[in-house]
């Protein structure tokens, strides 16, 4: 796992500029499988076996977003969850959206072993 998901998220008051591209590339090579979309946003879709894992991971994240106070846009189906992260006070991506991807893995990680 990543050192980011060592880190806490740092809350953004605004008035700094989104990462550019090239801030947002060494930290995206420190996390799995994530989309960098428009260097805007961070997106993942989780697989799982049905609908109540999918809504457990769902509410593990809901957990992580509280305790970081950095909160995902997040969509539950059967078998899925679609997260997006982004710093919505800049409109794009910081280094807590990063941190909270590595979380969000690590999670998954856990349950998906465990």
């Amino acid at each position: 796992m990543t050192q980011l998901a060592e880190k806490q998220c740092v809350p953004c008051r605004g008035g700094i500029p989104p990462l550019t591209s090239e801030e947002i590339k060494p930290l995206a090579e420190q996390i799995s499988n994530w989309e960098v979309v428009e260097n805007h946003h961070l997106q993942k879709t989780f697989k799982s076996e049905n609908f109540k894992s999918a809504l457990d991971l769902v509410n593990r994240v809901g957990e992580i977003a509280e305790e970081q106070g950095h909160h995902p846009d997040l969509y539950l189906a059967w078998g899925k969850v679609e997260v997006k992260i982004w710093t919505h006070k800049i409109n794009g991506l910081s280094e807590s959206d990063f941190i909270l991807a590595a979380k969000i893995d690590r999670a998954y990680s856990s349950a998906v072993r465990g």
